[in-house]
């Protein structure tokens, strides 16, 4: 989805630990190109942008909660489809589901995070490869992605295939991307 349709950051009174499919969209700190370039339309992961690959796919086998969709590592953001489960999926690493029916962020901003919410997954995958790539950099405490995050919930059928669909292409579409700096500098 470009920018301009990804602005909300959360449905006001909308229960973020209940079961279904949510598209999200994770930019890297300061839009810096950490994780890869794009070369004839398709991604070619760095080391740092292997790591976030590496994590997400590991996340449906340390959280039980979660099955894995479609997704994408960008230049400097990830694209994704989670699906939170009621019931635990165990090892399963990609879903072929359809869409079923108090952590401080700083000092200042005490934020309360459920477990086996969205949000907690977010900030569990955020951490994994914060301190994976800050060790392969040798740069402990450096942030690796922006504060929050952009979500969508999956409403139907329709929806998901049209954000797969989005997904998939992506790179192809990088030239256009609204978090590509050749294009904003353009």
């Amino acid at each position: 989805m470009p920018a301009r349709q990804r602005r909300s950051l959360r449905l006001a009174h909308y229960d973020y630990t209940q079961a279904g499919a949510y598209f999200i969209t994770l930019c890297a700190f300061q839009r810096e190109l950490s994780f890869g370039e794009i070369v004839s339309g398709e991604m070619r992961l760095s080391k740092a942008g292997q790591i976030a690959a590496a994590e997400w796919e590991r996340s449906a086998i340390v959280r039980p909660n979660v099955a894995l969709d479609v997704f994408v590592v960008m230049p400097n953001h990830l694209h994704g489809i989670i699906v939170l489960m009621d019931t635990p999926v165990g090892a399963t690493r990609r879903s072929t589901v359809d869409v079923p029916s108090t952590v401080g962020a700083h000092s200042r901003a005490p934020l309360h995070r459920p477990p086996r919410s969205l949000g907690s997954f977010v900030a569990g995958f955020k951490s994994a490869v914060t301190k994976r790539i800050n060790a392969l950099r040798g740069t402990p405490g450096r942030p690796v992605w922006q504060r929050n995050y952009y979500e969508h919930v999956i409403r139907d059928e329709h929806d998901l295939a049209r954000i797969r669909e989005y997904i998939a292409g992506n790179p192809a579409r990088w030239a256009e991307d609204e978090d590509n700096p050749a294009r904003r500098a353009a």
